[in-house]
């Protein structure tokens, strides 16, 4: 907070959720909601869609769902943090491990479990890995 700034006059962590399961972006947009502080700016289905999200959008916060057809969230996470390096990107997925090669590179992102995603993680990551 800046000297003089009134303390509603904080701005909300705004955040993008990619992921081709409707069911997740439904999900992330209840807990979200559910969490003082954050707020939904917006969903894409597919990789493609999700760069575009982030040109259009400006989000602090991007959660990536890993395999999705298309663009895969490694690909996009790596044009993210080429083009984006203030947003901060957390890797989502349903499986424990991501066995990819490439997911090496991107040891700097978090990869957290979709059925561990919840307000309390949300906080932490973004406490965590913003900027």
């Amino acid at each position: 907070m800046k000297l003089g700034e009134h303390p509603s006059a904080i701005r909300a962590v705004r955040v993008l959720t990619i992921d081709d399961q409707a069911l997740f972006r439904a999900i992330a947009r209840d807990v979200i909601a559910a969490t003082p502080g954050y707020v939904a700016v917006g969903e894409a289905a597919d990789g493609q869609s999700g760069i575009e999200a982030v040109e259009r959008l400006s989000p602090d916060l991007v959660l990536l769902d890993v395999r999705m057809p298309g663009l895969s969230g490694i690909e996009v996470a790596r044009r993210l943090i080429a083009t984006h390096p203030e947003v901060v990107v957390v890797l989502i997925s349903i499986e424990e491990r991501i066995d990819v090669p490439s997911a090496a590179q991107l040891d700097a992102i978090p990869l957290v479990r979709k059925q561990d995603f919840g307000p309390r993680l949300l906080r932490r990551l973004w406490n965590e890995r913003r900027r």
